[in-house]
């Protein structure tokens, strides 16, 4: 007999599975990777040791307008990422005018409230900190055409920065591949249609455009050439394990920094693929759990595990709903699936929908495996509007399960499936 606790929400779910019926457990090394004492030495070793460009100091030297952008409020870091990267270019331009410029995408504003928390008190009230509106044209400005076509519009203070500078992490991203790096510029600081032309329909279709995957991934090209166009002269991203600690610091040249942040990240997080018929897979938890919308993140994993027609039994607590109407309306307003993943594979992207690139995945996975959502917390008019099944416990979800794949199916656990890339 296997046996397993499984986050889920603010507690466990405990798993019972025949020894017949476990196929295997796929776990990653980056959640209990141990992180140095010294989280800010980390920094500073980075900063000392650019990859591919001099010390960010003498890339600094005579500047008179710098910009840096930070990542948003749901990224952890910036209070000891920001203070190094103004130390340092102040040491070198004294005089020089700093913007931190906040990369919220698409997404909302980040608040008075958060912009202190993120940063502490001193930068907070001493830095001059503008948060980027996508949808502001006035302080846009056009810089190029995306190689899948679409304008390449930024936020005019990026733009126009005579040295651009940008602080991120690394994680797996279910349809760029990778986050940090270039994604500070698309979407970080992008205009709403250039987000739109980026995340459309045919990108998200192409057989490259997956998690831990950047060769041939058309999105990724898209954003490197946005980052390049903005004049992106340096980055310092960093990994983090699960207690949000700093365990790899890259900094230096947008793209080969960011490879080797990815490499390091790739050691830790690809596993390979088991046979199996039926996968079990959470979205690590509380907070990554608390809706819908966020869970596509756990079902790409399990998309990527499974053969069609697998059945995918998804662990999360999703106790705030879908996570965003527009998502939720995509998919459930649909026929079906598959026919809202074929008519999102060929809208042009002048017409993407809101949110039509998150629905996509979710279809994607929808229209390949029978899903059992496993919550006693959500809707069940939610489960059940999205084309899936609902389970209130773990033992009635494998119930289910084995009704469809019979009595031996074999059974895989991705205990965090956000945390895992699944190669073979």
């Amino acid at each position: 007999m296997f046996e397993m606790d499984l986050p889920y929400d603010k507690k466990t779910l405990h798993l019972r599975l025949e020894d017949k019926n476990f196929a295997g457990v796929l776990t990653g090394k980056q959640s209990d990777y141990p992180a140095p004492e010294d989280q800010a030495a980390l920094i500073e070793a980075a900063l000392d040791n650019p990859i591919g460009l001099p010390r960010l100091e003498e890339l600094a030297a005579g500047k008179r307008n710098v910009v840096i952008i930070c990542s948003d409020h749901t990224r952890p870091g910036s209070k000891l990422i920001t203070p190094a990267l103004l130390r340092r270019i102040r040491s070198a331009s004294p005089d020089a005018r700093i913007r931190l410029l906040i990369a919220t995408g698409s997404h909302r504003t980040t608040t008075a409230e958060e912009i202190l928390s993120k940063f502490g008190p001193e930068i907070a009230g001493r830095e001059e900190i503008i948060v980027h509106d996508a949808r502001d044209e006035d302080n846009l400005v056009e810089i190029g055409t995306l190689p899948s076509g679409g304008r390449c519009v930024i936020n005019r203070i990026a733009a126009e920065a005579d040295l651009l500078v940008a602080e991120g992490f690394i994680e797996a991203h279910f349809f760029a591949g990778f986050s940090g790096g270039r994604k500070s510029v698309l979407p970080g600081v992008s205009s709403y249609d250039t987000i739109r032309a980026n995340h459309c329909g045919p990108s998200l279709a192409d057989p490259n455009t997956r998690t831990g995957n950047l060769e041939g991934n058309v999105v990724h090209r898209d954003m490197v050439y946005a980052a390049r166009a903005a004049k992106l002269a340096f980055i310092l991203n960093v990994v983090m394990n699960g207690e949000k600690k700093f365990i790899g610091a890259f900094a230096g040249d947008m793209e080969r920094a960011h490879e080797a942040g990815c490499n390091f990240l790739r050691s830790l997080v690809c596993v390979k693929k088991v046979p199996c018929d039926v996968a079990v897979v959470t979205n690590g938890g509380y907070p990554l759990d608390q809706n819908m919308y966020q869970t596509t993140k756990a079902m790409a994993t399990a998309d990527a595990l499974l053969p069609e027609g697998g059945v995918v039994i998804l662990v999360a607590g999703c106790r705030d709903g879908h996570g965003g109407q527009d998502f939720y309306d995509n998919v459930a307003h649909a026929e079906s699936p598959a026919a809202f993943l074929e008519r999102a594979a060929h809208t042009p992207y002048t017409d993407t929908a809101p949110e039509q690139w998150t629905s996509q995945i979710l279809a994607r996975t929808l229209a390949r495996h029978p899903m059992i959502f496993v919550s006693d917390l959500v809707d069940p008019g939610l489960i059940s509007g999205l084309h899936m099944s609902l389970a209130k416990t773990l033992d009635e979800a494998l119930e289910m399960a084995y009704a469809i794949k019979g009595p031996d199916a074999r059974v895989a656990v991705v205990p965090n499936g956000p945390g895992v890339v699944v190669e073979g």
